[in-house]
This record gives structure tokens, sequence and C-alpha cells, in this order.
């Protein structure tokens, strides 16, 4: 689980790459659910939710740099 206080230490380009990283994992999750090999579920919810927390930092990153322009 990523925490949103190390997010909000990434710039606007580590946060891309960060969310790339997660939705790969995301769907490596969604394959081992689709072949039965997922045991706890629960990853996939988890996984979601911290590819939305990436998500909603780069938006605010991204929008305080143009109102800073």
């Amino acid at each position: 689980m990523t925490k949103a206080a190390e997010l909000r230490q990434k710039d606007v380009a580590g946060l891309q790459t960060e969310v790339k990283a997660l939705q790969k994992a995301h769907f490596g999750l969604r394959m081992q659910k689709a072949t039965q090999q997922l045991n706890n579920t629960a990853t996939l919810r988890s996984a979601r939710r911290d590819i939305a927390r990436a998500k909603t930092i780069l938006v605010e990153k991204q929008s305080a740099d143009k109102s800073a322009k």
C-alpha cells in the first residue's frame, strides 16, 4: 500500500511512472484472478485504491503547476 505522503513527495514524472507500475500490477492481479491463482482477492481492491490515490495526487500537482504559470 502506498501512502499519500510518499506520493506527494514525488514529482509529476515520478507519479506518472508510479501510476503505470500500479496499473501493471493490477493487471497481473486480474489475470491471476481469472486463472484461479489469486488467493487474496482483497489485493485487487487495494490496488485499485492505490491507483486512484496516485492519480488524484497527480492531477492535483498538474493543476497546481498550471495555476502557478
